[in-house]
């Protein structure tokens, strides 16, 4: 009986996941759009239930409603992106780096340098020690 249940309990993060998917939005987009990190989204869509207020603010950002993700189909989400009453949020997916790539590298660098500058001190600090 157990496995019955189970079975017939909807998985509303994996319909989430697969909505945003559709609609080619990224974790990370999602994510700076609510305001979390991206792990929580990760978090999200590995959720059974999510409460009403997210999956509101969650179903804007997707541009569908909170119904249209609990029932989901392909159909529904199809049904719903056409019929749109405000497009202005169907195609506005426009996903910007907010920070400069080179910086990261640029971090990464002085990191690695700092990390093979401290090898360097060890190894004088041993040296003198015998």
């Amino acid at each position: 009986m157990e496995t019955a249940t189970k079975s017939n309990k909807v998985h509303i993060g994996r319909k989430i996941s697969r909505i945003r998917e559709i609609r080619g939005i990224k974790q990370d987009y999602l994510a700076i759009e609510l305001g979390v990190s991206q792990q929580t989204i990760s978090k999200i869509e590995q959720s059974e239930d999510v409460d009403d207020s997210t999956l509101e603010k969650i179903a804007n950002i997707l541009g569908v409603s909170a119904e249209a993700i609990k029932s989901f189909s392909e159909e529904v989400l199809i049904f719903h992106i056409q019929n749109m009453n405000d497009n202005s949020t169907a195609y506005s997916y426009n996903y910007q780096c907010h920070y400069n790539p080179l910086d990261k590298v640029v971090e990464l660098y002085e990191r690695l340098l700092k990390s093979e500058q401290e090898k360097i001190d060890l190894l004088k600090n041993e040296i003198k020690g015998k």
